[in-house]
């Protein structure tokens, strides 16, 4: 597989290709479900092929999440140490000139900067992008992890709090559930601050959401979800 990353990621880091490379590098060494990577050279990254698709309404929601936990939990297991080329999660920019009030913005960036970022457990390496999308499965079997141009070094609720919003969004809150209970459990994850990474997440569609080619129903129902998620991370944090 050959993936050519465009102008603008290019432009936030050009070394992104070397980066990717290194961090599959380890990460299959490690024995995880990612694609073994071959060859890199400027803006251009050469890995092998995993065999699988996404699954948006997986026959078995429970083994679904059970893996999709636990591939988590591996992962940010791994010693950070031998990452060194990752970079820190960065933390979100600032808004445009009109933020996005359909998805609560301007309440989310509030409610952030009411919080200092809190101390969570040493840095660990973070996908930085699960949700159903970048997972490929195989006979019931979470076969690969893809698309890592966005991990980072941090708090591994961050990841936590994505792939909730991801899943509610996708499959509904039942697969939200279950995931975030399978995660705590498996992990032994202090879980108290995830209220604050869900309003980290809930931020990312903002000034997105509209441009992601969704049928007019599905659109509809993932705003509705967004709010819910948003209300009930608020109400978690004793904020209106």
């Amino acid at each position: 597989m050959v993936r050519e990353y465009g102008l603008r990621d290019l432009a936030a880091h050009a070394d992104r290709a070397r980066q990717e490379f290194k961090l599959l590098e380890a990460l299959h060494a490690a024995g995880l479900p990612v694609p073994q990577p071959h060859h890199f050279e400027a803006g251009v990254l050469v890995t092998g092929f995993r065999d699988g698709q996404p699954e948006f309404s997986p026959a078995h929601q429970d083994e679904y999440v059970r893996q999709m936990a636990a591939f988590l939990v591996r992962l940010h297991a791994l010693p950070s140490a031998h990452f060194p080329s990752l970079r820190p999660l960065a933390w979100p920019g600032p808004p445009s000139q009109k933020p996005d009030e359909s998805l609560s913005e301007s309440r989310i960036r509030d409610a952030l900067e009411r919080f200092e970022p809190p101390l969570g457990p040493l840095p660990v390496v973070l996908h930085g992008d699960v949700w159903p999308g970048n997972l490929l499965w195989s006979g019931g079997s979470l076969n690969a992890v893809i698309d890592w141009e966005d991990a980072a070094l941090g708090d591994p609720l961050a990841d936590v709090g994505n792939a909730r919003l991801e899943l509610l969004f996708f499959l509904g809150p039942e697969a939200m559930h279950a995931f975030t209970n399978r995660y705590a459990v498996l992990s032994g994850a202090d879980m108290a601050t995830l209220p604050y990474w869900d309003l980290r997440a809930a931020l990312r569609p903002c000034g997105r959401l509209g441009g992601w080619g969704l049928e007019q129903g599905v659109e509809r129902q993932i705003r509705q979800r967004h709010l819910e998620f948003v209300g009930h991370a608020l109400t978690q944090l004793h904020l209106p």
